[in-house]
């Protein structure tokens, strides 16, 4: 795809959101079922496959064919992450020969587990390393990319700006 098609499939739906605001909000949403007897695991669906998610190793899961659910929201981040480089890259008319974004995300499991109060449950910091082949373009243009490709990932954003989240019981 060429900037001038994606700028092409884009102009219609921010004539759309600027004229009409409320025709772009949409909930995305993502369920898991859980089974009877399946220890602590529950099932997705990832498009059109079906997975196993669980616990991981250190918090005492058995399953290497369970996804954890670490691991699945760094994959989340460096696909959208991918997604939207691909996309500003092709906007700005920038070539990206070929790449490779990597998520790292430390993880204490004493809060997970309890075992000390005083640590957080969840990721204490998370890494993006973009690893990206674009010859001959300038290291400001890069530095713009990766600025663009930051500013509009939506799973980097909401882990940045810790929106709020509420449960209910139905």
């Amino acid at each position: 795809m060429d900037a001038a098609t994606l700028r092409a499939q884009q102009a219609p739906l921010k004539e759309q959101y600027q004229s009409n605001p409320s025709s772009a909000r949409v909930t995305l949403s993502s369920s898991s079922t859980l089974e009877e007897g399946d220890g602590a695991a529950c099932s997705l669906s990832v498009g059109k496959a079906l997975k196993k998610a669980g616990l991981h190793a250190m918090a005492g899961g058995t399953d290497a064919e369970q996804l954890c659910s670490g691991d699945m929201l760094l994959e989340a981040l460096v696909a959208c992450t991918g997604v939207s480089l691909k996309a500003v890259a092709t906007s700005l008319e920038i070539p990206v020969k070929s790449g490779k974004i990597t998520a790292e995300g430390d993880l204490d499991f004493r809060g997970t587990l309890g075992v000390d109060k005083s640590v957080p449950v969840g990721f204490l910091a998370i890494r993006l390393k973009f690893d990206l082949d674009c010859p001959d373009v300038p290291k400001e243009k890069i530095n713009l990319l990766i600025k663009l490709t930051e500013r509009y990932c939506v799973v980097l954003q909401t882990l940045k700006n810790a929106i709020p989240c509420e449960s209910t019981v139905v």
